[in-house]
């Protein structure tokens, strides 16, 4: 059973007794779609130039990222296809989230589309296309593949990095990597020095999104690194630290405890800066 939780714009999200977090920020839950997915990954510009966009949404959830990229898709053209695959662990999160009406700020279209997908997980449809792939997104990532599947958009929106490392894995990316077409975009809430290390080494160049809500700003990614907002140089300080060594689930199979071990391990060996080090330094010349 899941609560509605409310959020500081108006929207409401739910707490996960099993990961110990909420599954948005307490600034918004629309708002954080809106500002760490779907404006980074230019979907509205895309719209206007496109007769088809596809989206990959990894970690579903109560389907807010997938609600405002419909809208703000269909605002812009009305007569655009959509082609959409969703990951998901649990079903139930999202038909709590139809029932609970947490989703009603969004028009009725994207709201019965949104019904359907998360009661017989397909959605056929002139403008619409998408199916929910229920399971772990280890696993439902190679059906992606297999599909030949490549993306305009990516939203990488599991819970947070310790609490999920599963899907934070350099080995889990480098497959998220493969299904992002070359001109799309990845767009992630996480500035992770781990994530961002493991999006480079899955061959992805980086930028920051601006915070909304969490003092840390987001990533977007890219193939080509055109239109990514540059990264501080605190930021590029940080991915030289042993907070930047990877996650790692060579098989994906892992179990979180078994991840996190293994990651703690190899920064207890690194020579890489402690980021205690990093973070006192710039702590330091922040209050001179």
């Amino acid at each position: 059973m899941f609560t509605p939780q409310p959020t500081d714009d108006g929207s409401y999200t739910f707490y996960s007794e099993e990961f110990d977090e909420l599954f948005h920020s307490h600034s918004g839950a629309k708002q954080e779609a809106q500002y760490k997915f779907i404006e980074p990954c230019q979907l509205k510009e895309k719209a206007k130039n496109q007769d088809n966009i596809k989206i990959l949404d990894i970690c579903y959830g109560l389907g807010y990222n997938t609600a405002a990229a419909l809208d703000n898709i269909w605002t812009i053209n009305p007569n655009i296809k959509i082609e959409l695959l969703a990951l998901e662990n649990d079903i139930n999160v999202c038909l709590e989230a139809i029932n609970t009406k947490l989703l009603n700020d969004f028009s009725e279209t994207t709201i019965n589309y949104l019904k359907i997908l998360s009661t017989i997980y397909k959605v056929q449809d002139k403008n619409l296309n998408a199916q929910l792939l229920l399971g772990d997104a280890r696993q439902t990532i190679q059906t992606v593949i297999q599909n030949e599947f490549k993306a305009d958009a990516i939203f990488l929106d599991p819970f947070s990095p310790p609490k999920c490392p599963q899907l934070w894995t350099v080995n889990f990316l480098k497959f998220v990597s493969q299904c992002l077409n070359k001109n799309g975009y990845l767009a992630t809430y996480s500035c992770a020095a781990s994530v961002r290390t493991s999006l480079q080494l899955a061959g992805l160049k980086i930028g920051a999104t601006r915070s909304i809500g969490r003092r840390s700003p987001g990533t977007i990614a890219n193939w080509n690194g055109e239109n990514l907002p540059p990264l501080s140089q605190q930021e590029r300080e940080h991915l030289q630290t042993r907070a930047s060594i990877p996650y790692r689930d060579p098989n994906l199979t892992d179990m979180a405890d078994r991840i996190r071990e293994r990651r703690q391990k190899e920064q207890q060996t690194s020579s890489l800066e402690p980021s205690s080090q990093w973070k006192k330094r710039w702590f330091h010349s922040q209050t001179t």
